[in-house]
């Protein structure tokens, strides 16, 4: 693990680091806030959206001030591998900003050229995990969350791998992947043609299949009514209906005016932030 910058916030310490990934094959880059004080502390992962890296959430949300209160470490990574490859030549991309660098979607790839870099669901679910509790004074316990695609993957990871996290909440997440141009233009590229391989990796699909029954006490999502992505693209109300289905509490909170950027994270991040910790802590 190489430490690329740091810096004092609220008291903790963000650093900026990179590490070799055995899952992508290449480096990646992720920040990790750790509040004051010596730990073990809870950990909460952060996943961002297409186009994004590590430095949008670290930036832009403003969650240090809340998980310094809180004592809750938070970790963003980075959304896809990049550069140079370890067995040679570049990680494969795409000149379109929805698939390819930048638009990992946080599933592992079966298909070419996708493979065997674009692994981010055991990136994060295996490496990041182990990296983290490795380096870092966690108490073991974390929870989950992202904006947007990383919301899709806060969900989906957290309903596919309940015995790793504890809590789960998002931003106007793409809540069902199979049902918008998103998620399918991914899912056919990464995942090939069979759609029952992508149901799997369906948030409202899994919800609806009792994936979440008796691990998760609530799912928190925040989704602004200004958002441009709502109608085609986010559909929240599918992850509604299907929590309705299967008798699972989910929060779905619509804050009139917001948008799909950073604004809109910012102003309710502290509430996600105390979500989590009263989970983390709760479990510890």
């Amino acid at each position: 693990m190489e430490t690329l910058k740091t810096h004092t916030v609220h008291g903790g310490t963000l650093r900026y680091l990179r590490h070799d990934s055995a899952a992508t094959g290449t480096p990646m880059t992720l920040s990790v806030f750790t509040p004051p004080g010596e730990g073990p502390f809870p950990v909460l992962i952060w996943l961002s959206g297409l186009t994004c890296t590590e430095d949008n959430f670290t930036t832009k949300a403003g969650a240090y001030r809340s998980a310094a209160e809180h004592g809750v470490m938070i970790v963003a990574p980075d959304t896809s591998p990049r550069g140079p490859s370890s067995k040679g030549g570049e990680v494969a991309d795409d000149e379109a900003y929805d698939l390819g660098q930048g638009a990992g979607f946080y599933v592992d790839a079966v298909r070419e050229p996708w493979v065997p870099h674009f692994n981010m669901e055991t990136y994060v679910t295996r490496d990041l995990i182990a990296l983290i509790d490795a380096e870092f004074p966690t108490t073991g316990v974390r929870g989950i969350s992202g904006h947007s695609m990383g919301g899709h993957g806060a969900l989906t990871l957290a309903l596919r791998h309940p015995d790793l996290f504890r809590s789960v909440s998002a931003f106007a997440p793409i809540a069902s992947p199979t049902r918008c141009e998103w998620g399918q233009k991914a899912f056919g590229a990464y995942l090939g043609d069979d759609r029952s391989v992508w149901a799997g990796h369906d948030a409202a699909l899994l919800i609806e299949s009792g994936a979440a029954k008796g691990r998760f006490d609530d799912i928190l999502v925040d989704q602004g009514d200004a958002d441009g992505f709502l109608a085609d693209q986010l559909k929240p109300e599918l992850l509604t209906e299907a929590a309705r289905i299967a008798g699972q509490t989910l929060t779905l909170r619509m804050q009139p005016g917001y948008d799909h950027s950073y604004f809109f994270m910012a102003s309710f991040i502290a509430d996600h932030v105390a979500f989590h910790a009263e989970r983390l802590k709760a479990s510890s």
